[in-house]
């Protein structure tokens, strides 16, 4: 999903500061005049002699109450986002790659998604557990598993937490080649609407 919402922010980001840096080259180079085309009224560079943001553009609303709180704000929000932005693109929570130890002196790579599919299904098959979340965090070469499991109601987590010490997480860490994987496992009771006994 952050994938997703990252790339279509950047392209338009992108879009926005090439039609802006073609338009003031479009201008500064005379090219309208040039190669004989007309551009619309509402096109602010028209000429080499034109500037971004003239005197009147500059100074319109500054005598409006409204205008300074509102660039302000604006300025801000945008601030805000670029920075929730930025702190989005570094945060490393999510492990891509796990360095899998190839026994011959190099190491091969393991995509994390896979290893987080490979154990959801696993421990989505154990007996009592409705649905299953993994997410990988720690470090390429010593990777940390945080589980989120839901329960049925005729689940036993006691039951259920030794299947997944004893079989689910040592197959991931026996294919990953790693010497262990640490866990954290959080258990929730699925929701389920009540029935009516008449």
């Amino acid at each position: 999903m952050f994938k997703t919402v990252n790339r279509v922010l950047l392209g338009l980001l992108g879009l926005g500061l090439c039609a802006l840096g073609g338009g003031v080259l479009l201008g500064g180079l005379d090219l309208q005049r040039r190669w004989g085309f007309d551009v619309p009224g509402w096109w602010p560079f028209r000429g080499s002699a034109d500037v971004v943001l003239g005197n009147e553009g500059r100074l319109r609303w500054r005598a409006e109450g409204w205008w300074w709180p509102t660039v302000i704000a604006v300025l801000t929000a945008l601030l805000v986002l670029l920075l929730w932005w930025l702190w989005a693109l570094l945060r490393k929570d999510r492990l891509h790659q796990v360095l899998v130890d190839s026994q011959d002196g190099t190491a091969a790579r393991l995509d994390g998604r896979a290893l987080e599919d490979v154990i959801e299904q696993e421990a989505q098959a154990l007996d009592g557990v409705a649905r299953a979340r993994v997410h990988l965090g720690g470090r390429r070469t010593a990777p940390v598993a945080r589980l989120r499991l839901w329960l049925d109601p005729h689940a036993e987590p006691e039951r259920i937490l030794d299947r997944l010490d004893r079989d689910t997480l040592i197959h991931a860490r026996d294919s990953a080649g790693l010497d262990r994987l640490p866990s954290e496992v959080s258990l929730r009771e699925v929701r389920h609407r009540a029935h009516r006994v008449d």
